[in-house]
């Protein structure tokens, strides 16, 4: 899931090196952080967070298999 969401946010940004995700696991869910260069954020994100909702929407349909429910946040 990791690389699924570096490989999409890689293609988004001007600054592809700055691009990390990190997992943080909690009890029945996972939660990748996803950050990039503060100049790619509103890339990331998209006009009224229309990027953001379908690279979620992409995550959890592939994760479909998963025993975990996951969520993917973008921060700074």
């Amino acid at each position: 899931m990791k690389d699924l969401i570096t490989v999409i946010a890689k293609a988004l940004v001007d600054h592809p090196e700055e691009v990390r995700v990190t997992a943080v696991e909690k009890d029945d869910k996972i939660e990748y952080r996803l950050s990039v260069h503060p100049d790619d954020v509103g890339k990331v994100i998209g006009k009224q967070g229309k990027i953001a909702k379908s690279l979620r929407t992409v995550v959890t349909s592939a994760a479909v298999k998963e025993t975990k429910r996951v969520s993917v946040e973008i921060v700074s």
